[in-house]
């Protein structure tokens, strides 16, 4: 890999970390989740990064993709098992890592099985082993907690511009004998979960999309924020909350989203749900000459 890239990665990595345990130390009983997103956000852009997609705060039985929403009043129980996941971004270069907090206390085993799988994952990943032998890894580490892993749920190549590239990596044994090469950069993502099923799906709560394309509508609110997107988001998935000054109202705002979205220029990325209680633990790596580097690190 060039030289002056890898250099980018590893700030980015560097950064992205370094925001998201800003954003653990900062998850209270009684924090508001708008808070800690606009904070975690803010400390990226205050460090001369973007964000490559909004934190995710996503609580129990949400695995992914929930983000606040404008003027969001939710705060954090104290029974929460919240999901942190965030990525810092330099020159269409892109960062991902994610933990888990216990608020209750009471899952410290669940937590430490996408830990540990994780960790399990990073050991076995080198040039010539293959997706599945990795993916058994991370399956084998949950199950030995006593936990299930989430089946369509799973790591991703990443490049630039591009946080989910074609690569998957999957958290159990799926066959796939496609092998790591080395400068391949992935994102690793075990998801345990303590419910009876270990499917995701998505639910009907969006706040998170990114431009699909361009293409004409009737409002006059929506030509407005397309023009926004275009000009400040048109690389990278954003928050509806990015958006709130633009048409100055909540309810227009969401209405031009939900035009350009049935218009197909914005893909929507819906909260994902489980069954049961969801942990996640997520880091970048890239593919070196015997091993991997984990780039999301301090």
């Amino acid at each position: 890999m060039d030289e002056d890239a890898l250099k980018i990665r590893r700030e980015v990595g560097k950064v992205s970390y370094e925001a998201l345990l800003k954003a653990r130390d900062m998850i209270k009983p009684g924090a508001k989740l708008l808070d800690v997103a606009e904070k975690t956000e803010a400390y990226a852009k205050e460090k001369g990064f973007g964000c490559a997609f909004p934190l995710n705060l996503s609580v129990d039985d949400e695995a992914a993709h929930y983000t606040p929403s404008i003027g969001d009043e939710k705060v954090f129980g104290e029974n929460d098992i919240v999901k942190v996941d965030f990525g810092a971004e330099k020159n269409g270069l892109l960062g991902d890592c994610a933990l888990t907090v216990d608020l209750s206390g009471k899952y410290t085993e669940l937590v430490e099985a996408s830990r540990s799988a994780l960790d399990a994952a990073i050991d076995a990943i080198r040039p010539g082993v293959e997706f599945r032998a990795v993916g058994a890894e991370i399956q084998k580490a949950i199950e030995a907690k006593g936990f299930r892993p989430i089946l369509n749920l799973g790591g991703h190549g990443v490049e630039e511009h591009n946080l989910h590239a074609g690569t998957f990596i999957p958290n159990y044994d799926n066959g796939d004998d496609t092998l790591f090469e080395e400068d391949m950069v992935i994102a690793i993502e075990p998801f345990a979960t303590n419910g009876k099923k270990n499917l995701i799906i998505e639910s009907d709560i969006c706040d998170i999309y990114s431009l699909n394309g361009i293409g004409s509508v009737r409002s006059g609110d929506a030509r407005k924020l397309l023009e926004e997107i275009s000009r400040k988001y048109n690389s990278e998935p954003f928050a509806v909350r990015w958006l709130a000054g633009v048409l100055g109202s909540k309810f227009a705002t969401y209405a031009a989203i939900g035009e350009l979205t049935r218009n197909g220029i914005l893909e929507p990325h819906p909260m994902l749900l489980g069954t049961g209680v969801i942990t996640q633990a997520e880091a970048e790596v890239i593919v070196t000459e015997g091993s991997c580097e984990v780039l999301t690190k301090t």
